[in-house]
């Protein structure tokens, strides 16, 4: 009978597993990320094994130095890693045992490989979840210091891609604030939802060691033990809960990626983007290439694509866990290393960009952004909406047929379409007087966008 010696599972079998097979199922070459969440969620349950009487102080003492050993090595890049040991939980307990001997194979006590990576992955996530969420703030603080310094600027509000009504550029930089703080808040209640430790449920079903799991959890920073075994080696709901949080907030960074992109052109030229952050063309020496914009674009989608294959991922798996489950960190991984890198870009891009005020505001005055006003301007005189909306209407056919801006047509002209329309009428017509007109909770008046950079200061600050 032959063994494969390195296997620290092998008693039950007769031969040594293929190399191929050996190589197709470890995880270790992606899940070494783990590590030291491995090595945090050990101490403790070490602590938790002295703490029932299962180790004596001096092997609680021997594996601590024995992890903080381990630990030194990995950080200093001398740990060897073995693809023959499959994972990160055995590598570093082989070492464990290499290091201290007996005391490192009693570790294992009461728990298995199947609730220590559920525990560890929601270790690791947490904080990584927790620099998604700085990483979000960052960029919202350089949102708001934007806003306030362009919160007279004017610029095309469009629906449709069309010019709609002129808005403070400070506003829509409001808007891509707001988007980012229901992110925030997202990832918040995914950390929150997901801080339960799975730790002590060992393979399915608990253990018949009497272990104190509140005690586990309280030196880990759970607020508690997960209360189903089986759910809890079983569950990646945190994980699948993150990859939609993290998609979302990546489709919210594509969608000001496009906007960027388009600002950012010749034909429109509302923006520059600073050098540091953009490319050249190897053909044509004029390019200027929005390439970091472009890429948060194209790596929206595969944040989309990770979401799409941790459902598929789980949507078949009966319970409880299943070997499946080892696909589950490489579309999380990258998810994390996809948002937390498209953050820092942005939160260091978007704040330092130029605004072109001239070629904004010029392009406000094509569209008939005014249009609006005008409606709104006879109701105030005592229009109904309706007739005030067709009067307009009509005024803006004539404005194209002439040519010319609504605010350059004579008061004559305009009075043809009601009689309503007096001199003040062109107060409403300016761009200025637009925005300035919108002076309520939530609107585009630079009043209100200057009390809305304060307001989402206090909301974010430390």
């Amino acid at each position: 009978m032959s063994k494969d010696d390195s296997r620290m599972w092998g008693g039950r079998f007769n031969e040594p597993t293929d190399e191929f097979v050996q190589a197709f199922t470890a995880s270790v070459a992606f899940d070494r990320r783990l590590a030291h969440a491995d090595i945090e969620g050990s101490r403790a349950h070490a602590m938790m094994l002295k703490h029932i009487g299962v180790l004596s102080s001096d092997e609680l003492t021997a594996i601590k130095y024995g992890l903080q050993q381990i630990r030194e090595e990995i950080d200093e890049g001398r740990f060897e890693w073995s693809v023959a040991l499959e994972d990160v939980h055995m590598n570093i307990e082989a070492r464990l045992t290499e290091l201290i001997g007996d005391a490192g194979k009693k570790l294992h006590t009461g728990r298995s490989r199947n609730d220590q990576v559920a525990t560890d992955i929601r270790l690791y996530l947490r904080d990584q979840i927790g620099l998604c969420r700085e990483g979000i703030r960052a960029f919202q603080h350089g949102l708001l210091d934007l806003a306030e310094r362009e919160a007279h600027s004017i610029l095309p509000g469009f629906t449709h891609l069309q010019v709609a009504q002129p808005v403070s550029f400070g506003h829509h930089m409001l808007a891509w604030f707001e988007m980012l703080e229901r992110d925030h808040g997202r990832l918040g209640d995914c950390a929150t939802r997901m801080n339960q430790m799975p730790l002590g449920s060992a393979a399915l079903a608990g253990t018949s060691y009497d272990l104190d799991r509140e005690f586990t959890a309280d030196i880990l920073g759970f607020d508690i033990p997960c209360r189903n075994s089986i759910d809890a080696v079983s569950d990646r709901d945190f994980a699948i809960e993150f990859c939609a949080a993290a998609a979302i907030c990546m489709m919210h960074l594509s969608r000001m990626a496009e906007e960027l992109v388009l600002w950012s052109s010749a034909q429109f030229d509302f923006i520059r983007l600073p050098d540091r952050y953009c490319t050249g063309s190897s053909i044509m020496p004029q390019k200027k290439n929005p390439d970091v914009a472009e890429l948060v674009r194209g790596k929206a989608g595969r944040a989309s694509g990770h979401l799409m294959s941790m459902l598929m991922l789980m949507k078949g798996q009966p319970l409880s866990y299943n070997k499946d489950n080892q696909e589950d960190k490489e579309p999380l991984f990258d998810t994390l290393d996809t948002l937390i890198g498209s953050l820092r870009a942005f939160a260091d891009m978007v704040p330092a960009l130029e605004v072109n005020q001239e070629k904004m505001y010029q392009a406000a005055q094509q569209g008939y952004a005014t249009a609006t006003d005008l409606a709104d301007y006879l109701v105030k005189k005592g229009a109904a909406f309706r007739d005030a909306h067709e009067a307009v209407g009509q005024a803006v056919a004539f404005a194209i047929d002439k040519g010319k801006d609504l605010g350059d047509c004579t008061l004559e002209e305009l009075q043809q379409f009601d009689t309503r329309i007096e001199q003040d009428v062109f107060e409403v017509l300016t761009l200025e007087g637009s925005i300035n007109a919108r002076n309520i909770t939530g609107g585009t008046a630079p009043e209100q966008v200057l009390f809305q950079v304060n307001a989402g200061r206090e909301m974010i600050k430390d």
